[in-house]
């Protein structure tokens, strides 16, 4: 139940996320009233906003922050990075780092069509994996960067372990390379003021036309999938959109596996969930993430995995003005066994003959049908975090449940003699348990303990008992103005009945405490069996060790989202200022 947040790998990906956000200032190479009609998946992104947009953005803020410089140079430096083994010499300056992130000022489009024909390449022997499809393809408006890029491009294929075959060639009127390595063919060309690569050469062939206006009329804006998700999009620097449904043509399949793989997929009814899509804008000081998973939610379908929400979740009484962080999901369990079980028991007669032995082997491992042993939960998962260092032992779980002597029995079976200890105090039992042991001739031996405390509503989880104790008794001290105000507030932007929400108030962390412990954890984790091993500073490390903590206080203040499901689909609505 441990699980370790806001690591670096969280800054990171904060970082990462500056990258690809934005609001409304430029064209993309490609719009969706320019892509094919068939398109299967696209990401846009128009470049990175300037001026007042830029400076009153707390993400763009933290990026452009000379103290983030050490930061921003290990996320480039690890996106340009053609190999692990890359020779020191070869390293990139900062100046570098700095002069490559530029390229991101710049609109581009990544984009996958399917293979043009509606039946499947032949074949040659059936015993054999189909040829691959590859119809990814990019696109990237170079203005301005023309020098940069030819820089950039030669700098990536010298890095490779092997030298590429290059061949000269013309697609659709345009000068063109191919480019062989064992690895895959891929196509490149420079037009105009565009960049096009694509790794098929019909998928080549037809976005270079596209480029030049050229070719089939038709288009994705026309089609009734993106008609769907449209209120979703047009509307941020960066969006995507995703045909569900086509998914299951992404995967070679071999011509016995593929009715069973048909059939499978058929039992889940995909094709229920028509589309993915969403856009990351910015909104003054807040950086916004919109989206949903659109389709028909009737039941019988993969929407049966998320439930209808609650109002006022079992967790929010856990809320105190410390509170750090919370998250809260609700997921139909019952919805999700019975939507596996129908899967395989359409994927083939061996999947359908195994599911009673195994449904039998469930039971008797719990002591009653998984079906009751789903039932005695409610669906709720969370966990929630008070300590400003991110304190693991501080750190608490919660699912909820129903029929605590049911529940608690069904919690005996499964830890069986892991319980070292089990004590009732008041409507709450606590228990000790051992994650590991080991039976030698002096008896059983256990440790890694973890402790749990069960009560008529939900079952909590912690690395210490006394974090337990004190979360119930502060639960029990709670009223509703214990509720922190900025919660309230950010509770109020979405709808009553939610199945997911996060609150991470990021101003209340101990960032320079922070800092030394994610270090220490790093040079941790990266020790070697040679005692005598004195490694430097792991990448990781290094850049941290360089960073000013205070940059993160300084941009950053909350993580606030939510999640709902109505007659259209899933929604969620992420915020970050």
């Amino acid at each position: 139940m441990r699980t370790h947040y806001a690591r670096p790998l969280f800054l990171s990906l904060l970082v990462s996320s500056l990258l690809l956000a934005a609001c409304c200032f430029a064209q993309a190479p490609l719009e969706p009233a320019q892509l094919p009609a068939r398109t299967t998946f696209y990401l846009i992104w128009r470049g990175t906003p300037s001026g007042d947009v830029r400076k009153g953005n707390a993400l763009l803020s933290l990026w452009d922050d000379p103290d983030s410089a050490p930061m921003r140079s290990a996320l480039v430096g690890s996106l340009l990075s053609g190999s692990q083994q890359q020779k020191d010499n070869s390293k990139l300056s900062p100046a570098e780092l700095a002069q490559y992130a530029s390229l991101l000022d710049n609109p581009f489009v990544l984009g996958y069509l399917p293979h043009p024909d509606s039946a499947a390449p032949a074949k040659p022997d059936s015993s054999k994996l189909a040829p691959a499809w590859n119809g990814l393809f990019f696109v990237y408006d170079r203005s301005g960067k023309e020098e940069l890029l030819a820089k950039t491009i030669l700098r990536l294929r010298a890095a490779g372990a092997q030298i590429p075959k290059l061949t000269p060639l013309a697609v659709a009127g345009v000068s063109a390379l191919k480019i062989e390595r064992k690895s895959g063919v891929n196509y490149w060309a420079e037009t105009g003021k565009f960049a096009v690569s694509a790794s098929e050469l019909p998928v080549f062939e037809e976005i270079l036309n596209r480029l030049a206006g050229k070719g089939d009329s038709s288009s994705l804006s026309q089609s009734a999938a993106y008609q769907e998700a449209k209120p979703l999009l047009a509307t941020g620097l960066l969006e995507f959109f995703l045909r569900v449904p086509e998914i299951k043509n992404f995967a070679p399949s071999t011509d016995t596996s593929a009715p069973q793989v048909r059939a499978m997929f058929n039992a889940l009814k995909l094709d229920s969930i028509h589309v993915l899509a969403g856009h990351l804008s910015f909104e003054g000081s807040r950086t916004r993430l919109q989206g949903a998973v659109l389709g028909d939610t009737a039941a019988g379908s993969l929407f049966d995995i998320w439930p209808e929400g609650q109002a006022n979740p079992a967790s929010l009484s856990f809320l105190t003005p410390d509170t750090v962080s919370l998250n809260d999901t609700q997921i139909n369990f019952l919805g999700i066994y019975e939507t596996v079980k129908r899967a395989l028991s359409q994927a083939g007669p061996d999947s359908a003959k195994s599911l009673a032995p195994l449904e039998l082997m469930i039971q008797t491992r719990l002591g009653m049908p998984l079906t009751d042993a789903l039932a005695l939960t409610t669906g709720e998962i969370a966990s929630f975090q008070s300590s400003p260092t991110l304190d693991d032992t501080k750190q608490i779980y919660l699912l909820g449940i129903r029929n605590k002597p049911e529940a608690l029995k069904l919690l005996r079976t499964i830890f069986s003699d892991q319980i070292t200890s089990e004590r009732n105090e008041g409507s709450a039992t606590y228990l000790k348990i051992s994650l590991r042991g080991g039976q030698s001739s002096a008896g059983l031996a256990q440790w890694n303990f973890y402790y749990l405390a069960m009560t008529p509503d939900f079952l909590l989880g912690a690395a210490k008992s006394d974090t337990l104790r004190a979360a119930l008794a502060q639960q029990a001290a709670n009223t509703p103005a214990s509720i922190p105000q900025n919660f309230l507030a950010a509770r109020k932007q979405f709808p009553e009945k939610l199945n997911g929400f996060t609150y991470y108030d990021m101003q209340k962390l101990d960032w320079p405490a922070l800092k030394e412990k994610w270090i220490a954890e790093a040079n941790k984790s990266s020790k070697t069996k040679t005692a005598n091993n004195t490694q430097s500073l792991p990448k990781q490390a290094d850049w941290l060790d360089s960073v000013n903590p205070a940059v993160f206080s300084r941009h950053l203040h909350s993580v606030i989202g939510a999640s709902w499901k109505d007659d259209k689909g899933v929604h969620f609505d992420e915020w970050l200022d």
